[in-house]
């Protein structure tokens, strides 16, 4: 059972779960289980081991500088924590992680994690893989906070969405959970994007937005 799971996992995406039992034969790790609410890890704490969520999800969370939480993101099973920051002269956890419901963590040591870099090349490259979407996300996610009013950030999140040629996207989220994304309450998400209807920027229609004008979204970003 765990074998198959960590083969659903990006980090051992390729390796069959007959492989991963006889990589990880000798190999030092456990399976660590939280309760809903419970905290994984703490900001700046060591980041000693790579972590696999394998039930259940998680979320990271940081301070801004006016004490508001704000969420980050999600991560569901079979996906990795902070696998950017095992490596590295601070390598710390950049967040507070905190159990959304009861979960079951799959943690290897990190000389484990090194003795598979050198025994199987999918693990090494799947890791480079893991690590470098995980920087381009945390660097959008920090261009996306620069953004002084939750008009600004909608309209950086739309045109992210749309393509060229694409005038219409679909919100992923609810606009509760949009709103805590962006780190604002629902009330003022939900008037914000009105507002923009108001102004025929743009259209709403339930999730669905279609742009009206792509330009004034765009001065928006320059605010």
């Amino acid at each position: 059972m765990l074998y198959q799971q960590l083969s659903e996992s990006p980090i051992f995406r390729g390796i069959s779960a007959r492989e991963l039992e006889e990589l990880l034969l000798n190999a030092q790790y456990q399976i660590k289980k939280y309760n809903k609410g419970e905290i994984v890890a703490f900001k700046e704490d060591r980041c000693e081991n790579l972590m696999i969520v394998l039930k259940g999800s998680v979320k990271g969370e940081m301070l801004d500088p006016s004490g508001k939480i704000i969420k980050i993101e999600d991560i569901m099973a079979p996906y990795p924590i902070a696998s950017a920051f095992l490596f590295g002269q601070r390598n710390q956890f950049p967040v507070n992680v905190t159990a959304n419901d009861d979960v079951e963590i799959f943690s290897l040591s990190k000389s484990s994690v090194i003795d598979l870099f050198q025994k199987n090349k999918i693990f090494l490259t799947n890791y480079l893989n893991s690590i470098s979407n995980r920087s381009q996300f945390l660097a959008n996610k920090l261009m996306f906070l620069n953004f002084k009013t939750i008009k600004g950030k909608l309209a950086n999140y739309i045109l992210k969405l749309a393509t060229p040629d694409k005038d219409k996207i679909i919100l992923p989220k609810s606009q509760a959970e949009m709103a805590q994304f962006f780190g604002v309450t629902r009330p003022s998400f939900a008037r914000s994007l009105k507002e923009m209807e108001q102004e025929g920027w743009i259209e709403t229609n339930r999730r669905e937005i279609k742009i009206i004008n792509k330009q004034q979204l765009i001065r928006l970003l320059q605010q």
